[in-house]
């Protein structure tokens, strides 16, 4: 697909991650775009996974318009549920996991679904602190939006080389 000028869209890719101190406890979110704007954000009480969702609902909503989009996380919860289409099974199951329990954080899951669908987003895993100099930084903007329990973003991440 090309855009008006016929020339392919560029990928824009993202990277995101979620900390927490405690499960459940004081967390952070933090997202990168590689030599481009980044995010961080904070909630006083929350859980890991939540935080590595609100990342990627975070990222989805500043980056609107910068399609195609490629979100990388450390994740498995959140890779494995659109590459596995774990979503598929829970709306299947009026959401409900496969132990017929409530899926957890269902009110950060529907919106992410319904964005991710509407925009075809791709998924990419990265292993958490492997080396991953773009993993690392999103990783470092979570931790330190949790433990300042503050929020912060730039149009150009402040390391040249993360």
């Amino acid at each position: 697909m090309t855009d008006s000028r016929g020339c392919f869209p560029q990928l824009t890719v993202v990277y995101t991650d979620g900390a927490c101190r405690g499960n459940p406890g004081p967390g952070g979110w933090g997202w990168v775009v590689p030599d481009g704007p980044w995010a961080a954000g904070f909630a006083a009480n929350t859980t890991n996974n939540r935080m590595e969702l609100q990342a990627v609902l975070e990222a989805l909503a500043a980056l609107e318009g910068h399609d195609p989009l490629e979100v990388v996380s450390d994740s498995g919860y959140i890779v494995n549920c659109f590459e596995q289409r774990w979503w598929q099974g829970w709306q299947r199951r009026n959401w409900r996991n496969s132990k017929k329990e409530p899926v957890k954080n269902r009110d950060l899951w529907e919106p992410l679904i319904s964005q991710v669908m509407a925009r075809g987003v791709a998924f990419r895993w990265v292993k958490g602190h492997g080396g991953d100099p773009w993993n690392d930084a999103a990783d470092l903007l979570a931790t330190q939006a949790a433990d300042a329990q503050r929020g912060s973003r730039g149009e150009r991440y402040p390391h040249e080389n993360p």
